[in-house]
């Protein structure tokens, strides 16, 4: 396991030079934009829009995923999907600096949406058609498939590996997860064979921005290879009844431009489960960054991991009911 903080050597004058090194007009202001995973700052120009620069986690995503990912995003970007892209400067939209990889994006404003409106919903839905649309013509080359295995397997062994469970909740966690693990193969079972395609990947509210235009899809990020419902399920919120009219918005608009397979709302309470799975594994993997211990002091406590268990269960009976929508 890596200890050294992998930003450690990102002070503000590396910041600062590396933009230079492109021949922009850098002012010296930087503002520090909400990020755990990479480090992201707005960077002041003289005489210009400020941009957005985002410095890559390192040995986190090889050059050619990074690649493929602004690929996907300008292709979008090519279709007149509202996406931020990053920006082709000296001929590459990828650069390094000092060990680090860093891409520069235009600066976007805009508010969360507002979900609990039939008429957002639906927008979003007609945008999301359109993104899996052109997502589905190509697969992806170098990006990772989000499945059981890379989401609930291997997370689930790295976390039996690991000194963050406590003791006395240890056999008890492990046990529930694998459990829900199961839960979680039935779910794909009954959706049986089911299309991937390039997705958003991480297609929750703060990763869409909306202006009186409508919304712009932003952090690529986790872009992979997935079923179409990864990208809809985190939209949903709220009691049983209020998500099924949320989804019957989502796809009145979505269909407009891609068919939706019903079968695979088999997989929206599996997919919320390995979500959860991942997301324990993923702050255990980000533990040696100081901005994780400082960000969220309370995964290393028992209680975490108590309400792990809960919801966990609560997946598991889930999961055995009907899907939101008739299949």
């Amino acid at each position: 396991m890596t200890t050294s903080p992998p930003f450690a050597g990102l002070t503000p004058d590396c910041l600062l030079n590396a933009l230079e090194g492109l021949g922009l007009p850098v002012n010296g202001q930087l503002l520090a934009l909400n990020s755990y995973e990479n480090r992201v700052y707005q960077v002041g120009l003289d005489d210009a829009p400020p941009l957005v620069a985002k410095f890559y986690r390192p040995e986190r995503w090889s050059e050619a995923q990074i690649l493929e990912e602004h690929a996907f995003v300008a292709e979008l970007a090519g279709h007149e999907i509202p996406v931020v892209g990053a920006l082709d400067i000296a001929g590459s939209t990828l650069h390094q600096h000092a060990g680090f990889r860093f891409a520069l994006f235009p600066r976007r404003g805009g508010r969360a949406p507002e979900l609990d409106q039939p008429d957002t919903l639906q927008w979003l839905g007609r945008f999301l058609g359109r993104i899996h649309a052109v997502g589905a013509v190509t697969p992806f080359a170098q990006r990772p498939t989000l499945d059981a295995a890379s989401f609930g397997v291997e997370p689930l062994t790295y976390l039996a590996d690991c000194p963050f469970i406590p003791d006395e909740l240890r056999e008890v966690y492990l046990g529930v997860a694998r459990q829900a693990l199961d839960g979680v193969a039935r779910g794909y079972d009954r959706a049986g064979a089911i299309t991937l395609r390039r997705l958003h990947g991480d297609c929750h509210a703060g990763n869409v921005l909306w202006t009186e235009a409508g919304p712009h899809f932003v952090d690529f990020d986790d872009c992979r290879m997935g079923p179409a419902v990864q990208d809809l399920w985190m939209l949903l919120s709220g009691e049983r009844s209020e998500q099924s009219a949320q989804l019957a918005d989502l796809l009145a608009g979505y269909e407009d431009f891609c068919e939706f397979d019903t079968r695979e709302l088999y997989l929206v309470e599996a997919l919320r489960t390995l979500r959860l799975i991942h997301y324990s594994a993923w702050l255990a993997r980000r533990w040696h960054d100081p901005a994780f211990p400082a960000a969220f002091p309370w995964f290393d406590s028992p209680r975490y991991w108590q309400d792990q268990i809960l919801a966990l269960r609560e997946q598991i009976a889930l999961m055995d009911e009907a899907p939101l929508w008739p299949v």
